[in-house]
């Protein structure tokens, strides 16, 4: 801890003695010496739900409605904070930025506008069930008060990297987008759990609507697995943004997240939150 030394009495000026004061923060060493036994988690008893844009909200009210229908059951249950994805219109403007040169800071910007809309959509539809929508604000520290007043938090999942989204490493759709942050928020909030909804039961070794139906019995299902063997794998594709990985195998207090299927099954919901194993887990070695 720092103690306050005084210099210059004459001036009356205070110095802050700190074990960081002088040192390079990138200094491996130093870091690993910041390392805590145990981190402080704000909101332990938040589940984190992510609605997925293209596989759920999209579809509208005959996939979206019963839904929502379970997460109102839930509610009296379980605390929820619901995240929203972007979807295809997301994608469509994506490729017209993209095919305008823009780069890959100005992309984000420009998703983060369609994440907004859905969770304003939920927003309405769970307005009489306590659905309140906040940002990414100050709102955050007031999740645990908002769930035992009975209201359902509810905000867009794109994180606010903005122009300072991180450079693609191949092209320059923004490698962070409501996936990651779900992850991010969760992680630094201390949630209980983190689900993803989305409308495969989970992860496959490829993505199924991709290939024939004939086919699709011989793909390789992920039940449960490691977040640095899934990255060891190198799959074309995944069911989730590719640097949650990188974030899992970082993190300080989320060990595991869930992915299920949500579309044929809502009372998933209700088991993923009563902490079984439903779908895919990918978890922190």
């Amino acid at each position: 801890m720092g103690k306050l030394i005084k210099e210059e009495p004459e001036k009356g000026r205070l110095h802050i003695d700190s074990p960081l004061m002088g040192e390079s923060l990138v200094s491996r060493e130093l870091l690993e010496r910041t390392e805590s036994t145990k981190y402080f988690r704000m909101h332990p008893d938040i589940n984190v739900i992510k609605i997925g844009g293209q596989s759920i909200m999209d579809r509208g009210g005959k996939v979206l409605l019963p839904i929502l229908e379970t997460l109102i059951q839930a509610k009296d249950r379980h605390k929820i904070l619901l995240m929203t994805g972007g979807g295809t219109r997301a994608r469509h403007v994506y490729n017209i930025g993209v095919d305008l040169g823009m780069p890959t800071g100005v992309l984000s910007k420009l998703g983060d506008k369609v994440s907004w809309q859905n969770a304003e959509m939920l927003s309405v539809l769970l307005a009489k069930h306590g659905g309140v929508k906040i940002g990414h604000g100050d709102n955050l520290e007031q999740l645990t008060m908002f769930c035992r007043l009975g209201y359902i938090p509810i905000t867009y999942g794109i994180p606010p990297y903005g122009f300072f989204e991180h450079p693609a490493e191949q092209g320059s759709i923004p490698p962070h987008r409501t996936d990651c942050g779900a992850f991010l928020l969760a992680e630094n909030i201390g949630a209980r759990s983190l689900i993803f909804l989305k409308d495969e039961k989970g992860l496959f070794e490829r993505d199924p609507k991709k290939i024939p139906p004939s086919e699709r019995g011989d793909l390789e299902f992920f039940d449960r697995i490691s977040a640095r063997k899934l990255m060891e794998r190198d799959l074309d594709d995944l069911i989730i943004e590719r640097p949650i990985l990188t974030l899992l195998q970082r993190a300080k207090c989320l060990k595991e997240l869930q992915i299920i299927d949500a579309v044929r099954h809502p009372e998933h919901i209700l088991e993923a939150l009563a902490g079984k194993h439903v779908g895919t887990i990918i978890y922190k070695e």
